[in-house]
């Protein structure tokens, strides 16, 4: 079996200047943050970021946006970040606001290898803007098209040594899903354990998905 266990000083090397990174967590409930705490270090700029949101300015995915290594961000909700909104006021930062579940939905179809997923959500709004429209059986959707990333940060509970991942509770939320939407996974994990000590019916991310585990416990 393929060790995934990497050091934290080690995941530095997967950062690039310029790539596409999903994010995992929920106003920063879930989010790996010894992984982004790597990236500040690394001084890895020009992301694109794809997240549920820009969490606060000092906690989760809004420390990259206040150090300015985002150069843009595809979220649900900033509101809870002064500095994300202040940027995209400025010009400095491009934003693309997303309804949650269409978020959800383009991040499944980039995972699954979809070509988009209907919505009515954001019909006759901003949103429709530059969009492909379609109607069915006489109701109006937009085409809102998958998306993908370089690499996805994801923080679980537990893993096993094969990658397998059990979150926490309401830490789930994003991270199953961007775990499945990028070319490289990188897992944060609290505890880690052999193989076969994770009941199969408890996985909830497969570890065939996942490619490096941080376990900051030891090595």
């Amino acid at each position: 079996m393929t060790n995934k266990q990497v050091s934290i000083e080690e995941v530095g090397e997967f950062f690039k200047d310029g790539m596409t990174i999903m994010i995992g967590g929920f106003l920063a409930v879930g989010t790996p943050d010894a992984l982004i705490e790597a990236i500040l270090k690394k001084q890895t700029k020009a992301l694109t970021v794809i997240a549920n949101d820009t969490g606060f300015p000092d906690k989760g995915v809004g420390r990259l946006v206040v150090n300015r290594l985002a150069k843009k961000v595809i979220a649900s909700h900033i509101g809870t970040n002064p500095e994300t909104g202040k940027q995209m006021i400025a010009q400095e930062l491009s934003v693309e606001l997303v309804p949650q579940g269409t978020l959800a939905e383009r991040i499944r179809c980039g995972g699954a290898g979809l070509g988009g997923v209907l919505t009515p959500t954001g019909v006759g709004t901003v949103v429709e803007e530059g969009k492909e429209k379609l109607t069915v059986d006489g109701t109006e959707y937009l085409l809102e098209k998958p998306l993908k990333a370089d690499i996805a940060l994801i923080r679980a509970k537990k893993a096993d040594k094969a990658g397998n991942l059990i979150y926490d509770q309401s830490a789930r939320n994003f991270n199953p899903l961007i775990a499945f939407a990028a070319d490289v996974v990188i897992a944060e994990v609290d505890e880690l354990v052999e193989v076969g000590e994770i009941k199969p019916d408890e996985i909830m991310t497969p570890g065939v998905v996942v490619d490096k585990l941080v376990y900051l416990g030891g090595c």
